[in-house]
């Protein structure tokens, strides 16, 4: 790797302080998953872009999943997994694990490894200070989910609170109801809810794909930008289909709630997160 001469280190910082002045003081919420999540250095990669943007005065939220954590741990407990229409069926069994996997477990591991980078972190999960509170999720078709949870309300205290201790809330997406049921909820939807009910600047899907791409094996087809009206066209087209259409719903509903701009990020892309606040080419698609 050539080096870069000290004219040019001091050009990047100036590129990028019209986003550090954008961003100063706002609140960007990221949600972590996907391949940034297993491979080591792409991990090192993901702690390092949060401890500098909070260094620079970017509050920073992260929500996340682990859905190979939980089918690992499933099946060495000999507990099926089954799917209905792509969602998880989850049976009390199985939510007990995906509570102690999630909360327990990759939460806290995810805390441990900002403190390794010099971030300073504390670990939330929805049932804490009744943050994320959900009801049953019924499928289209009105079949039984099991303890899958739809959000009807988040408080937003206990990551306001962590914020403004200095800290960044890295929340794991469990969530309770007033009968004190315990609920596994889409980490995607849980943070555009989360990023709207924060008024965050920006909602940061970190996934396993370039983003939204006109021709799917074609990744010079990219589309940068993409504005919410234009989705129902979109998906009649085909152009967003299968798997994406949770993630663009996701998007949707981030911005129609008030959230300036949401943006699916390509995860595998070491440092992607800074690419996309603090530069002008940014990455991915956003939709504004």
């Amino acid at each position: 790797m050539e080096k870069i001469s000290n004219s040019d280190k001091s050009q990047i910082l100036i590129d990028a302080l019209p986003y550090i002045q954008k961003y100063s003081n706002k609140i960007v919420v990221i949600k972590y998953g996907g391949n940034a999540m297993t491979n080591k250095e792409l991990k090192d990669a993901v702690m390092t872009d949060i401890v500098l943007l909070s260094l620079v005065g970017i509050k920073v939220v992260l929500v996340h999943g682990g859905g190979p954590e939980i089918n690992d741990m499933l099946k060495k407990l000999n507990i099926e997994s089954k799917f209905i229409n792509g969602l998880r069926y989850t049976s009390q069994e199985t939510v007990d694990v995906v509570k102690m996997v999630l909360a327990g477990k990759v939460n806290k591991e995810l805390v441990q490894l900002l403190a390794q980078h010099k971030g300073s972190a504390v670990g939330l999960c929805g049932i804490d200070g009744e943050m994320l509170t959900a009801e049953k999720k019924k499928n289209d078709d009105g079949q039984d989910l099991g303890w899958v949870g739809e959000i009807t309300a988040v408080n937003t205290k206990p990551i306001t609170d962590a914020i403004a201790n200095g800290n960044v809330p890295v929340i794991a997406t469990v969530a309770t109801d007033s009968e004190g049921n315990t609920y596994n909820v889409n980490a995607d939807t849980a943070a555009a809810r989360i990023a709207a009910e924060l008024g965050a600047e920006n909602l940061i899907l970190m996934t396993d794909i370039a983003g939204l791409l006109r021709d799917k094996d074609d990744p010079s087809t990219l589309m940068p930008k993409v504005n919410v009206s234009d989705v129902p066209f979109l998906r009649r087209q085909g152009i967003i289909s299968g798997g994406m259409i949770p993630k663009i719903e996701c998007c949707v509903e981030a911005v129609r709630r008030g959230v300036k701009g949401a943006v699916i990020i390509d995860g595998r892309v070491p440092h992607s997160i800074l690419i996309e606040i603090l530069s002008n080419e940014g990455i991915g698609t956003q939709f504004v």
